[in-house]
C-alpha cells in the first residue's frame, strides 16, 4: 500500500489578515464598567413609600448635598495611602456622590421622621418645614480598611429660624472589594441620617420663637406695614448626634 503526501495548504493571506483584525478587536475590548448605588432597594423602601403618605406633623426640605471637588465625580476615587488617591475607571457611582448621598439621605429620612422631603416642591401651609442642609468635608474609601464620613449639617426651622449645626464623623470598617467599601458608605450615610433625624425631632420639641411680622405706621395717606422677621436662634446638638459625631 502506497500513501500520497498531500500539499500543505497555508491559509490565503486575506483569511490571516481577517483573523489578525479579530484577535486585535478581542485584545482592544474596553473592560465592562460597573455601577453602584447607595440608595436603598429593599422592601422595607418601597413600604416606606406607603408610610409616608397622607397628612404629615412635619415636613423636610433636604438641599442638594456638597462633596469636595476631588470625589465629585462618577469616577470611585479610593485612597492608596495617605498621600495618594487612585481613580478607578471601571468601577463607578451610579449618579454623581452628592446626589447619591442626598437620594439615601432623603429615603432614610422620610421614613425615620414619617415626613416627605419637599425640597423644590409646593407644600401646604400650616405644616411646619425643617429645612436640611448637609456639607460633606471628607468622603474617602480605603478599600479592605473603611470608609469614612465627615459631614456638618444644619437643621432650621423656617417658620421660627431656629436653627440647630452640628457635625458627623462617621468610620465604617469594611473587608475587601468594592461592594463591601459601597456597604460601608451605606452604613455611613444611614447613621448619618440617624443623627439628622434626632436634630429635626429635638427641633421640633424646642419651644418656638415667635416669626411674627410687627407693623408700622408711617404716612397720612395710609398704613404702610414694614416684616421684621425674629432673629435666628441657635440650639445644642442633641445626644444621639454628639454620638454620631464621635464614632469611629
Amino acid at each position: 500500500m502506497t500513501f500520497r503526501r498531500l500539499p500543505l495548504r497555508l491559509p490565503a493571506a486575506p483569511a490571516l489578515a481577517a483573523l489578525a483584525f479579530v484577535a486585535a478587536l478581542a485584545g482592544c475590548a474596553s473592560p465592562v464598567s460597573r455601577f453602584y448605588t447607595l440608595s436603598p432597594t429593599d422592601d422595607a423602601a418601597h413600604a416606606s413609600v406607603a408610610s409616608t403618605t397622607g397628612n404629615q406633623a412635619l415636613l423636610i426640605a433636604l438641599a442638594p448635598v456638597d462633596v469636595p471637588p476631588q470625589v465629585a465625580k462618577l469616577q470611585f476615587v479610593v485612597q492608596n495611602n495617605a498621600n495618594q488617591v487612585k481613580v478607578l475607571e471601571q468601577e463607578r457611582w451610579a449618579s454623581l456622590p452628592g446626589d447619591e448621598i442626598r437620594r439615601a439621605l432623603s429615603g432614610d429620612l422620610t421614613q425615620q421622621l414619617g415626613a416627605i422631603d419637599v425640597y423644590g416642591s409646593p407644600h401646604p401651609e400650616g405644616v411646619p418645614v425643617y429645612r436640611v442642609s448637609v456639607n460633606v468635608q471628607r468622603f474617602e474609601s480605603w478599600p479592605g480598611s473603611h470608609a469614612l464620613i465627615d459631614a456638618v449639617w444644619s437643621v432650621r426651622a423656617l417658620d421660627s429660624q431656629t436653627v440647630m449645626t452640628c457635625r458627623s464623623v462617621l468610620n465604617e470598617p469594611v473587608g475587601d472589594g468594592y461592594d463591601a467599601l459601597v456597604i460601608g458608605h451605606r452604613r455611613a450615610v444611614a447613621a448619618l441620617s440617624q443623627a439628622i433625624a434626632s436634630g429635626v425631632r429635638a427641633l421640633a420639641a424646642a419651644p418656638q420663637a415667635s416669626a411674627t411680622a410687627s407693623t408700622k405706621t408711617t404716612a397720612k395717606n395710609g398704613a404702610k406695614t414694614s416684616t421684621h422677621m425674629s432673629p435666628m436662634t441657635s440650639i445644642a446638638c442633641p445626644q444621639a448626634a454628639s454620638t454620631a459625631a464621635t464614632a469611629g
